[in-house]
């Protein structure tokens, strides 16, 4: 006999319904509160891996930052990385499970050009929106428009690579007549000084030494002084860190003449090798993303290097972080404004909003023009000055690693002959 409270068939029957629907209350917050994913290869191991570390770790920042401000569109951030050793060949196969396993919803391209090339074909496949993280001329090739790259290299970036490195050569009196152009036989040595011949044929500049070196390259010194022998006033080089610390060494070592020297040597940006070399820096000029100058206190880069810096010890990346780390945060900040301004992840939604929109970043503001390059070039092109010993404290300092370039930016005057200030 049922008792007053129903029969034990109905009261079950409740029961079961208030299990059901109590699952469901969890499970729908819970699919609501899935986080947004973002994907990425970077090098962990490798040659690139001091450089693509410390830029992972900026961005890891970023997501944080985003997280403790309650996310993106009511849901969390997650960023999901594998290592790529370094090595292009591996980069396919990561993006491909990024997309079909870890269902990730944006793509972040691996450190350089190297590496971000193979990576695209497989975005363009998924119709995914990617964030290029300082890879060169990949948006003319692939002419992707829902590819955008946060490197500061503009729309014609072989031309802005080297141009302010002559526009200080065409600054000096007397003005140059003569060039040398060094460059290891790379990818990126080969773009830099195509470009540079390009600027040397503009302006007139008889080139009296043009050569190339392989990238194995140990002993510097036979280079150099072929240098020597064909006595440029000016000499433009192309290098990778190893490369540029060997070259900077023999330079020292042998007393190259000359009134202008640098533009294009990778490594000096790492503080490891700016303590190697230290006042041997004096007197070169070379191209950078950030230096800690007063014309770039941009709202809040001083705080993020701050951090930092507290964190790169026991993170085993680059102390300084003046090179790539800004422009690691400023990638991800260029995200979450873009996914908080259109209120979508949607590919289509999403790039549209980032082809007209401005973005305000720990490097400045931030526009994209059609391809996906910057609207213009923000390449610093900077002299080192005053550098004693080498005590890597002093490069935190301003006045160290003075702006010339471009002139909205410009910090301080360029000296010269190179020769001079080497003494």
């Amino acid at each position: 006999m049922a008792n007053r409270h129903g029969s034990p068939r109905r009261s079950s029957r409740w029961l079961a319904l208030a299990a059901a629907l109590a699952l469901l209350a969890a499970v729908g917050p819970a699919r609501a509160a899935e986080p947004i994913r973002i994907g990425i290869s970077i090098s962990l191991t490798g040659s690139l891996a001091a450089n693509a570390k410390a830029g992972l770790m900026a961005m890891q920042m970023c997501v944080d930052d985003i997280n403790a401000k309650g996310g993106l569109l009511g849901r969390p951030v997650e960023l999901i990385h594998y290592d790529d050793q370094s090595s292009a060949a591996n980069v396919p196969a990561i993006y491909t499970k990024l997309l079909d396993v870890d269902k990730v919803d944006l793509l972040i391209s691996p450190y350089g050009t190297n590496l971000s090339a193979p990576a695209m074909p497989v975005a363009i496949a998924s119709g995914r929106v990617i964030m290029g993280f300082v890879a060169l001329a990949i948006s003319g090739q692939f002419k992707y428009d829902r590819y955008f790259q946060i490197g500061p290299f503009g729309p014609d970036s072989q031309s802005a690579w080297s141009k302010g490195f002559f526009d200080l050569a065409m600054a000096m009196e007397p003005k140059p007549q003569t060039i040398a152009i060094v460059a290891a036989d790379a990818e990126y040595p080969k773009f830099a000084s195509d470009g540079a011949r390009e600027h040397a044929k503009r302006l007139g500049l008889k080139i009296v030494y043009d050569r190339s070196y392989p990238p194995t390259t140990t002993d510097f010194t036979p280079v150099v002084r072929s240098i020597q022998a064909a006595n440029p006033e000016i000499v433009y080089v192309a290098s990778y860190p190893a490369d540029s610390t060997g070259l900077l060494r023999s330079v020292n070592e042998l007393g190259l003449k000359t009134r202008l020297f640098g533009g294009g040597l990778a490594g000096p940006q790492y503080a490891s090798i700016k303590q190697q070399i230290g006042q041997g820096l004096n007197g070169m000029v070379d191209y950078d993303f950030y230096v800690p100058e007063t014309t770039m206190n941009f709202p809040g880069i001083h705080d993020f290097l701050l951090r930092y810096q507290a964190r790169a010890a026991q993170e085993g990346v680059d102390p300084l972080g003046f090179y790539l780390p800004p422009l690691g945060y400023a990638l991800v900040q260029v995200l979450g404004e873009a996914v908080a301004g259109a209120e979508t992840i949607e590919s289509k939604p999403l790039a549209e909003y980032l082809h007209k929109a401005t973005f305000h970043t720990v490097v400045g503001d931030i526009r994209f023009g059609p391809l996906g390059e910057r609207d213009k070039a923000a390449i610093l092109t900077v002299q080192y000055q005053g550098i004693k010993g080498n005590d890597i404290a002093q490069f935190k300092e301003p006045g160290h690693q003075v702006i010339l370039d471009p002139p909205e930016l410009k910090s301080g005057e360029f000296r010269y002959p190179y020769s001079d200030i080497q003494r």
